[in-house]
């Protein structure tokens, strides 16, 4: 009985684990991400975000080629709801290189999840876990001409 018991413990335990190890890779709306609330909010200092091969005006300065790598906490969010609050994330972090550069766009995003690059200019890729979300961005840091 005992060995039954401690059997039966080890392969909860396993079987948990597996649960747990979940590393799903899903494709969601630049749209949707780009119209919540929280990104209407904080991504409105008029810089341009071009995504795969959308077209945009001349570029007069290049500041080379940044990657951006977040993660969020994904306990107790729906798969689309973590990976919108992550893309969030990783935008600011562009934002914010773009504010640091003195240029005024981001053009050529792509996802870089797991280094595999997926260019769309319609949809971005995110990797769900059980307990983790995540984004790999790579874009283009540049001046616009206006």
């Amino acid at each position: 009985m005992k060995k039954r018991c401690v059997f039966i413990v080890i392969a909860c335990l396993f079987l948990s684990g597996t649960a747990l190890a979940r590393d799903d890779k899903n494709s969601y709306s630049i749209e949707s991400a780009m119209s919540t609330s929280s990104s209407k909010q904080k991504l409105n200092r008029g810089y341009t975000f071009k995504f795969g091969e959308q077209s945009h005006g001349n570029i007069t300065a290049n500041y080379g080629e940044f990657q951006t790598n977040k993660k969020t906490n994904a306990f107790g969010k729906s798969d689309k709801q973590a990976c919108e609050w992550v893309f969030l994330s990783a935008m600011i972090s562009f934002q914010d290189r773009i504010t640091t550069e003195g240029a005024n766009a981001v053009v050529n995003i792509r996802s870089y999840y797991k280094k595999n690059t997926m260019s769309s200019a319609t949809e971005f890729e995110c990797g769900n876990g059980a307990i983790m979300a995540g984004v790999t961005f790579i874009g283009d840091i540049v001046t616009l001409e206006e």
